[in-house]
C-alpha cells in the first residue's frame, strides 16, 4: 500500500466514523498531499474567515509630565513586534510546538496523522497535533468569548470545535505571512502567573523584555504555554518544579533538532529556574499616588463623555491598550505629600487630606492623603479615596465647617452688600420664628427653641470684613438671615458644591456654618472658582487619551461663568485678610497674594483650611474615619505634638501654607485683581500693601477660640 492510499483509507475511516478535524491537512505541496486536500474538498473543508477582536492591552496613565503613575488590565499583557523578540525565544517556541511551522500550510500533516491513529484507537481526542496557527486561532476565539458558555465552548473537546478552528487556521495562513502569525501567536498565548503575551511574561517571570531573553529563560516560557495552569510559578514550590522540567523538555528538543550545540544544552538546564515573580504593574495600589490614581479611573468609568454604557467604559479602560495624559503635577504632588507628613503620622487615628485645584481649568493638580492606601489594619492604610467624593472612590468626607461661610459672604456681596456693611449680632443667635430660614423649597425650617453661640460670648458690630475675619458664627447667622439661605444653598451648588456621599445637600438653617459632609477636591474646586473670578471649571483629571492605533483625543475644561468677576474680587479681597487680621494671623501667608477660610466644626469634630492664589487653590481636611462625632480632634497627639483642641488654623492650615510655599516656588506670583471700591466700598487699589509673614515658621501659635466655629450647634444633632 502506498502512502497515498493511505491516507485516503484513514480519512475514509475517520469520515465513516465521524472523525473528521484529526484526519485531515492542508500540505503546501502535491502527491500524497493532493489527495488529502480533494478528501477535504468533498468534506467541504473551506478557510473561513477569522474575526481577530484587537487583543486586552493594558492602559497606562501619564501625569502632566508625560511619567506613568498607574495601569489598568484585564490582562496583563504588551504586544511587541517579532523584531523584539529574541531569537532564540523564536526558536524554542517552534521548536517545542511546532517544528515544521515554516514548511506546512495551515496544519501539520504529520503531526495530524499521529494524532489521528491515536485518536481512532482511543475514541475520542487524545492527541491534538494542533499547528502554531491552529493554537493561535484556538487563543483567539478563546479570547474573543464573553459569556461562560461562549468559553466552555471554544474549549471543549469535540471534532466539530477542531474541524472549524482547521477553517479559520486555513484563512489565517492566506491572510497572514508564517512571521505574523508567529508574532500574533507569541502576544496572545498565555503563560502563566498571569502574563498574556511574551513581553508580559518575560518581565513577570525574569524581570526582562522579551528581546533579553536567553537560551534557558526562552526555553522556559516555551514549555510554560503548554499547560500554564500546572505549571504557573507563582503558585508554588511543586509548580516551579514541573516547569524547569518542561524547561529542560524544550532544551533537549532543540538539541534533538540541532538548533543548540551539547555545551549549550548543558549550560542552560545547569541553570536554576531564576523565576523572579516581578510583581504586577497596574492597578492604584501599586501607583505612587493611589489616591489620584483611584480618582482618574473613577472618573473613566462614571463620565458618558468615554463611553455609552460602564460596561463600554470598562473594557475601553481595561482592555483599551489606552494611554491617558492626566493633571497631574508631580512637583505639586510631592509638595502636598511633604506638608501632610510633616504634620500629619500615618499611624495617627486622624487622616489629614488636600486636594490642589487650578483657577480658571479645574485641572486637579495633586491628590495626597496623610496615610498610605490599602486594606492592612495593621499598617493603619486607608481602603477608600478619603481625598474625593463616594462617586470617585471616596467615602461620606467630613464636615466642611466654616469653610461654607465664605458662601454666605459670596451671596451677600451679589446682592449688594459693601465689604463695610454689617449687624450688631450678640453672643447667641436664635432664630425669629419658624419661617426665618425657607429651604429651596420654600418650606420653613427655622428654629426659634435652638441658639447658635460663639465660642468666647463675643457679639457687637460686625461687617462682612470683619466677620470672616473672627469667623463669628452669630454674624454669619444673621448674614445668612438677610441673604436668604436658599440664595446662599444657590451660591454654593453653582461653585460645585455637592455632597461627598452623594446624597442632596441638608438644606437646614445651619447651611452657613458647614454641617455638609465634603471632599477636599469639591471645595478645592469651589475656591478655585473664586481664585478664577467667578469662572467655574467642572472638576479635571484627563487631557489627553491616545488609543492603540496612536490616535489621540484632547479634552478641555469645561467653564462657565457663575458670578460677576467683581464679586469675585470683593471676595478674595476680604479673605485676604484671613492671613492678617483674622483667624490664620498665627501661621502666616505665602509671600504672594493669598486667601482663604479656616473651618471648624462643632466641638472640633474635623477642622479645614480652604485657601487660593490666583494661580492654585487648595483644600485641606483632617478628621477621625473611625467617626468623627464620637473621635473628636480634643485631647490628641496628632504628628508627635499634643493639642488640647484642634482647630483650622492648628494643622490644615499649616499644611496648606507649606504645601503652597513648595508647589508656587518658581512660580511668578500674580496679583488678586483689586476691589471695585465704587460698588463695595473700601479703598480698593489705594490701599495700602500688606505686609505678610514668610510662613517660614514650623508651628503656628495657638489661637485660644479665635475660629470662633467650636460654637456650632447644628440643627440636626450633630453634636
Amino acid at each position: 500500500m502506498d502512502r497515498g492510499s493511505g491516507i485516503l483509507r484513514l480519512a475514509g475511516a475517520a469520515a465513516a466514523a465521524g472523525v473528521l478535524t484529526a484526519a485531515l491537512a492542508l500540505p503546501a505541496v502535491g502527491g500524497a498531499g493532493a489527495m488529502f486536500v480533494n478528501t477535504a474538498e468533498e468534506l467541504n473543508l473551506k478557510a473561513m474567515t477569522l474575526e481577530e477582536p484587537p487583543l486586552a492591552e493594558k492602559t497606562t496613565i501619564l501625569d502632566a509630565k508625560g511619567d506613568s503613575i498607574g495601569q489598568f488590565y484585564e490582562e496583563y499583557r504588551e504586544s511587541v513586534g517579532l523584531d523584539e523578540i529574541s531569537e532564540v525565544m523564536k526558536t524554542a517556541i517552534i521548536a517545542i510546538e511546532d517544528y515544521r511551522f515554516y514548511e506546512h500550510g495551515a496544519i501539520d500533516i504529520e503531526g495530524t496523522l499521529r494524532a489521528l491513529a491515536k485518536n481512532l484507537t482511543s475514541g475520542g481526542i487524545a492527541q491534538g497535533g494542533s499547528s502554531i496557527t491552529q493554537q493561535y486561532v484556538k487563543q483567539v476565539l478563546l479570547n474573543s468569548a464573553v459569556t461562560d458558555e461562549e468559553k466552555a465552548k471554544a474549549l471543549e473537546a469535540s471534532y466539530a470545535r477542531k474541524l472549524n478552528e482547521l477553517r479559520y487556521a486555513m484563512g489565517v495562513e492566506e491572510k497572514y505571512t508564517k512571521d505574523q502569525i508567529l508574532e500574533k501567536y507569541l502576544n496572545i498565548a498565555y503563560f502563566g502567573a498571569s502574563a498574556n503575551g511574551v513581553e508580559a511574561a518575560a518581565k513577570r517571570f525574569f524581570g526582562v523584555s522579551a528581546k533579553d531573553l536567553d537560551l534557558a529563560q526562552a526555553a522556559t516560557l516555551a514549555g510554560a504555554v503548554q499547560d500554564p495552569n500546572r505549571t504557573d510559578p507563582n503558585l508554588g514550590r511543586q509548580y516551579r518544579q514541573r516547569l524547569l522540567e518542561r524547561r529542560n523538555i524544550v532544551l533537549n528538543r532543540m538539541r534533538e533538532l540541532g538548533k543548540i550545540t551539547d555545551a549549550e544544552l548543558e549550560e542552560a538546564k545547569a541553570k536554576k529556574l531564576g523565576y523572579k515573580g516581578t510583581p504586577l504593574p497596574g492597578g492604584c495600589g501599586a501607583s505612587r499616588y493611589p489616591y489620584y490614581c483611584m480618582y482618574v479611573r473613577a472618573e473613566i468609568l462614571g463620565n458618558p463623555a468615554f463611553g455609552k454604557t460602564k460596561k463600554e467604559r470598562t473594557q475601553l479602560l481595561n482592555r483599551g491598550g489606552l494611554t491617558i495624559k492626566t493633571t497631574l503635577d508631580p512637583k505639586m504632588q510631592k509638595a502636598a505629600e511633604r506638608a501632610i507628613k510633616k504634620w500629619v503620622r500615618p499611624s495617627d487615628h486622624p487622616v489629614a487630606a488636600e486636594a490642589l485645584v487650578e483657577p480658571g481649568t479645574g485641572e486637579i493638580k495633586a491628590m495626597a492623603a496623610s496615610r498610605t492606601y490599602g486594606r492592612s489594619k495593621k499598617r493603619n492604610e486607608m481602603s477608600y479615596n478619603v481625598v474625593a467624593d463616594a462617586a470617585h472612590g471616596g467615602g461620606i468626607g467630613f464636615q466642611a465647617g466654616s469653610t461654607f461661610k465664605t458662601f454666605t459672604l459670596l451671596t451677600g456681596l451679589k446682592e449688594g452688600m459693601k465689604v463695610s456693611d454689617g449687624f450688631s449680632v450678640g453672643a447667641g443667635y436664635r432664630a425669629p420664628g419658624y419661617s426665618t430660614f425657607k429651604n429651596c423649597k420654600g418650606e420653613n425650617i427655622g428654629d426659634p427653641s435652638h441658639t447658635v453661640t460663639n465660642d468666647e460670648g463675643s457679639g457687637g458690630f460686625r461687617t462682612l470684613q470683619t466677620g470672616t475675619w473672627g469667623s463669628v458664627n452669630t454674624f454669619f447667622m444673621k448674614l445668612q438671615e438677610e441673604v436668604g439661605l436658599c440664595d446662599t444653598i444657590k451660591t454654593a451648588k453653582s461653585l460645585g458644591i455637592k455632597r461627598a456621599d452623594g446624597q442632596p445637600l441638608q438644606e437646614f438653617s445651619t447651611f452657613t456654618l458647614g454641617i455638609n459632609e465634603m471632599d477636599p477636591v469639591t471645595v478645592a474646586n469651589a475656591y478655585a472658582a473664586i481664585g478664577a473670578r467667578g469662572k467655574y471649571c467642572e472638576p479635571m483629571v484627563v487631557t489627553q487619551i491616545v488609543d492603540r492605533y496612536g490616535k489621540a483625543k484632547k479634552y478641555e475644561p469645561k467653564c462657565k461663568q457663575v458670578m460677576d468677576p467683581e464679586v469675585a474680587d470683593a471676595a478674595a479681597h476680604i479673605l485676604e485678610g484671613v492671613f492678617t487680621k483674622g483667624t490664620m494671623r498665627g501661621v502666616g501667608g505665602i509671600g504672594r497674594p493669598a486667601a482663604g477660610k479656616t473651618g471648624t466644626t462643632d466641638a472640633q469634630a474635623t477642622a479645614w483650611f480652604a485657601g487660593f492664589t490666583p494661580d492654585l487653590a487648595g483644600a485641606v481636611s483632617i478628621g477621625d474615619p473611625r467617626g468623627s462625632q464620637k473621635y473628636k480632634l480634643n485631647n490628641v497627639t496628632i504628628g508627635g505634638r499634643y493639642y488640647g483642641s484642634v482647630f483650622g488654623a492648628s494643622i490644615p492650615g499649616p499644611i496648606w501654607r507649606d504645601t503652597m510655599l513648595a508647589a508656587l516656588k518658581g512660580t511668578k506670583a500674580t496679583k488678586f485683581h483689586p476691589l471695585d471700591s465704587s460698588r463695595f466700598g473700601g479703598c480698593g487699589s489705594s490701599c495700602a500693601p500688606v505686609q505678610r509673614d514668610s510662613g517660614d515658621r514650623d508651628e503656628p501659635r495657638q489661637l485660644r477660640d479665635i475660629d470662633g466655629d467650636d460654637g456650632i450647634r447644628a440643627d440636626l444633632g450633630l453634636d
